[in-house]
């Protein structure tokens, strides 16, 4: 099965659930992404833990201005409106419960929402860091990774096997082949490729995959 999601592709299809207004955290990696991709008619209002709320897709190749920079040290771009303040009144915001979504990369995934996204053993990285308060400050969180490791190992799992960033916290996953819901301890699988199929889908999962209703094709336009 070679057919896959692009990663621009799985940023345009999480960018599509974000509401309008939303106060948006986007994770180091594939989420940051997602702020190139607001749909017509929607604004979300992105925010980064070093301290800027508000800020737009990346620059253009060139024109990075380095002293604007979200926590991955990526450029972006400000819009009217953006917002500089302390990291302490970033966490503030965070632990406060002020942000509606994080957007987050994962190593793993497990069936009850369990998260593991900071280590991948004793020579990762040595903290957590701001991870941990977003995936118990922010209202809604969801996850963008690889269906699969580079190996073929499932990231979707019964439980996870590497160091925990948080608990029962995540809600939705949006990988290169599915998105799925996170209910009741459970996987729901709400979307998938339309050229694969529920037997194939769950051979590269590691827990069961349940279903609730009709499963709809991921129609993600090349992007």
């Amino acid at each position: 099965m070679n057919a896959r999601l692009t990663p621009t592709q799985m940023a345009w299809r999480a960018a599509q659930d974000i509401a309008d207004g939303a106060y948006v955290n986007l994770g180091i990696g594939l989420p940051e992404m997602v702020a190139k991709f607001q749909p017509p008619g929607r604004e979300a209002i992105f925010h980064t833990e070093n301290g800027i709320l508000g800020f737009g897709k990346a620059p253009e190749p060139g024109q990075e201005d380095w002293d604007l920079i979200n926590a991955g040290k990526k450029a972006v771009t400000i819009k009217p409106g953006t917002a500089f303040f302390h990291h302490a009144d970033s966490f503030a915001m965070v632990r406060g419960g002020h942000l509606d979504v994080a957007i987050l990369g994962a190593y793993q995934v497990a069936e009850k929402g369990d998260l593991a996204n900071w280590s991948t053993g004793p020579k990762g990285v040595p903290a957590v860091g701001g991870a941990m308060d977003l995936v118990h400050g922010a209202k809604q969180v969801a996850v963008i990774t690889e269906h699969t490791t580079k190996d073929g190992k499932p990231k979707l799992l019964e439980a996870c096997t590497l160091p925990l960033t948080g608990v029962g916290c995540v809600t939705r996953v949006y990988t290169n082949l599915a998105v799925i819901d996170i209910e009741g301890g459970r996987f729901i699988l709400r979307e998938k490729l339309a050229a694969l199929s529920l037997d194939e889908l769950q051979s590269l999962t590691g827990a069961r995959l349940h279903t609730d209703g009709a499963v709809a094709d991921i129609n993600a336009p090349e992007v």
